[in-house]
Parts: C-alpha cells; structure tokens; sequence
C-alpha cells in the first residue's frame, strides 16, 4: 500500500466516524483498566453486562479490595475464566493502592508490572484514557492489518511496529479504533464483507467476496405494489462504521 493509499484509507474512516472509542463502557482510567482486563476471551457486550452491576458497587482499586476475592468472583462469574480474572484484578488493585496512590500510571511500564496487563491492555489504556498514539493490536487489527497490506507482519510485536510508521500521524492517535470496528464489522474473519468496505479499491485482499445472492421473491413474499423491497439491501459501508459503536461485540 502506497503513503498515497494510506492516506486516502484513513481520511475515508475519518469522514465516517470521526470520534471512534473503544465500545467498553468506563468513566475513569481505573473503570476502563477493569474492563479490558475482564475483556480477554469475552465479548464486549458481556464484559459491559458485568460492569454495569459491577461498577455501581466497586468502581475504585479500594472498592474491588473490599469486595474480595469471592465477591468479586461472584461478581464477573459469567465471564469466561472468571476466577483467574477475579484473582488478577484483585492484585492489580492492591498493587495500584500501594505503589500509586489508588491511581491509574499513565506510563507503560509502570502499566505492564501490574498483574494481568500485557502490552495490548496497556496500549489500549494509554491510548484511549490517556490519549497516547498507540496501537493496541488485538486479532481483529492483526488480520486487517495484514488483508489491506497496510501493515504485514506475522506477530503482533511486528504489526503493531508497521502500524506505527505507517499510519500518517494525523490520523495516528484513532486509528487503533477504525482499524478493529473495520474488523468486527467488515472485514471480518471468515468471510470479509468485501462488497460494502469502504476501502475495497485500496485492500491488497483477492479474490474479494462477493455479497450473499438475493432472496428469492417466493421467500421474501408478496411486495406492495410500487414499494420497492429494503430488507435486502445491502447497509453503505460508510453507514456501517459509523453505527459500530451502538452494536456491542477489546
């Protein structure tokens, strides 16, 4: 992909969705440090299933403490994997009381000594609390990444090296985020949906898929005269990233 092509991909995101986040729901460093940690092999939609009951009660590094182990546990235990997660989130906010002050550090390595935070959780919140130019990347950013040509690699490590000198810098702080909406909504794992990407004419992707045959009218029924049928009308790429934030799945 050429700097031109580079260019062009991510002013057509930005012109879509020009305030992309994380679909996470938080309201602080520490609420949105919880969720990513509670995200790992979990859907967004589930994690913000657990936090909206969980965060009413205990939505401070103090609180979780209080909590315990077994009220915590008992807290997320529709996760997958609950109980190590219970366990690394306890840690993470003993450690935070008593090293930081109960604060969030906004410097990845005091993020990546706490338990349970990888470099990805750490790019994820230094990026969107704290506003840093980092590229979380997760398998929905990896694939991408790879499918459009903008950034090969066969690690994460190596991708998210790419990603960096790649994304032109205006764009660099938010393209963490159109990247993995793309990927969850468009360009997905087993069948991208080539046929209403926005950014078809630049993907280094072939063959491109083709959109799915239309129904046949004995299966959609009879149509009112003059109205023209709508439910198999394939959704304007640009439409469908600029409504990914209201849909759940970091």
């Amino acid at each position: 992909m050429t700097p031109r092509d580079r260019l062009s991909l991510f002013e057509r995101f930005a012109a879509v969705n020009p305030e992309p986040t994380t679909e996470l729901e938080y309201t602080t460093p520490f609420e949105l440090l919880a969720a990513v940690l509670l995200s790992a092999q979990a859907t967004d939609k589930g994690v913000n299933a657990v936090t909206r009951r969980l965060f009413p009660r205990a939505n401070t590094p103090q609180a979780i403490v209080d909590l315990g182990l077994e009220g915590l546990s008992e807290a997320i235990r529709t996760l997958g994997l609950y109980r190590n997660k219970a366990k690394h989130l306890l840690e993470t906010c003993r450690m935070l009381l008593e090293k930081h002050g109960g604060e969030v550090p906004s410097h990845r390595e005091s993020l990546e000594a706490l338990p349970g935070v990888g470099r990805k959780t750490a790019n994820v919140v230094l990026n969107t609390a704290f506003g840093e130019p980092t590229i979380a990347v997760d398998t929905h950013i990896f694939r991408v990444s790879n499918r459009l040509g903008l950034a090969r690699g066969k690690t994460v490590e190596e991708v998210e090296r790419k990603l960096l000198k790649a994304i032109p810098p205006a764009y660099r702080h938010n393209a963490h985020h159109w990247l993995l909406l793309h990927g969850r909504y468009v360009c997905k794992a087993r069948r991208p949906e080539c046929w209403r990407c926005l950014v078809s004419d630049l993907c280094s992707y072939k063959p491109k898929s083709l959109p799915p045959p239309a129904r046949s009218a004995l299966d959609r029924g009879p149509i009112a005269p003059d109205v023209a049928p709508d439910e198999d009308q394939i959704a304007g790429a640009g439409d469908a990233t600029r409504n990914a934030r209201s849909h759940a799945d970091v």
